[in-house]
């Protein structure tokens, strides 16, 4: 179970990577982060977000179309 549950479902690109960037930020080092979406291209666009800032995408799934992943924070 992650630390805090972010439910970014119905917004559209690039708001959910938005909204989980601020909350990572105000979270400790180590901390996770669950996030559920609605927008397919979420995938992609989490895969890239930890890419690209050092945080570790622990989880991805989908689910009766709600799009759920994990982040660590390490950055």
């Amino acid at each position: 179970m992650a630390d805090q549950l972010l439910d970014a479902k119905g917004l559209n690109c690039p708001l959910p990577i938005l909204k989980a960037k601020k909350a990572l930020k105000d979270m400790a080092t180590g901390a996770t982060l669950e996030i559920h979406a609605t927008d397919p291209g979420s995938v992609a666009d989490f895969q890239a977000f930890c890419r690209t800032t050092g945080n570790e995408l622990v989880s991805h799934e989908v689910a009766d179309k709600i799009y759920k992943f994990v982040i660590k924070h390490t950055a």
